[in-house]
């Protein structure tokens, strides 16, 4: 066994020990190092295990699949859609939200901070876990997508009765990782104001996520947010 050198919750090092001594995990290590010495990456290296470190492997019980961190300034922390308090709530999360209100009578708040989520296990994973700023797609197909696959194949095989919600082709894409005799897939469009009015709007993922979840016996997601977030924790 090797030293642990990273920052991830200890559940989730037992699983991707190996993953972090292969060849394309340190050519991506050295790759991160490079553009960290010409550019700005988000999210800060501190905050790239973010959803590790708040949902650990055994408590996990929804998967939501982005892509990439945004890339604007202070947004990404880690958190797929989420960004931090007082940051603006992004067009897609917004949908988000708004899907909520239709489906369970959500009330929206003021922020996008999405911690409660994952504390509850709610896993919120990008597929690819950093970006250059203002340059989306930039650390694509340089690692992470190999590491992140392995961690959705982990759950699937490892655990049972996940909700694994896929928005978009690209997160759809990913539905050949997971046995669907073990956990439970909902798929629709990705709630970006693009593709949102084409199959987002109106799929009730939440209350059916729910619905799945007390089937298995398992705790349900408390989705509602609070607004009272103190400013003084970020």
């Amino acid at each position: 066994m090797t030293e642990k050198n990273v920052k991830i919750d200890d559940s989730w090092y037992a699983k991707l020990e190996e993953e972090f001594n292969k060849d394309y995990f340190k050519n991506l290590k050295d790759f991160l190092v490079e553009e960290k010495a010409k550019y700005r990456v988000y999210p800060p290296g501190s905050q790239t295990f973010t959803a590790f470190n708040l949902t650990p492997f055994d408590k996990v019980k929804v998967v939501v699949l982005g892509q990439d961190p945004y890339h604007g300034p202070v947004q990404a922390h880690g958190l797929s859609f989420s960004v931090p308090n007082g940051i603006k709530i992004p067009p897609s999360l917004l949908n988000i939200y708004k899907e909520l209100k239709q489906d369970i009578g959500f009330e929206i708040p003021t922020h996008g901070y999405l911690e409660d989520w994952a504390k509850q296990g709610v896993f919120l994973i990008n597929a690819t876990l950093s970006v250059r700023a203002h340059s989306a797609g930039s650390h694509q197909k340089k690692g992470w997508e190999t590491f992140t696959d392995k961690v959705i194949s982990t759950l699937s095989e490892e655990r049972e009765n996940i909700v694994f919600l896929l928005w978009g082709n690209y997160a759809r894409a990913k539905k050949v990782l997971i046995d669907e005799s073990k956990h439970l897939i909902l798929e629709a469009a990705h709630p970006s104001p693009l593709s949102a009015y084409n199959g987002f709007f109106g799929c009730k993922h939440f209350s059916a996520t729910n619905e799945y979840l007390e089937s298995k016996g398992v705790e349900p997601i408390k989705w509602q947010l609070l607004n009272n977030l103190d400013p003084q924790l970020f």
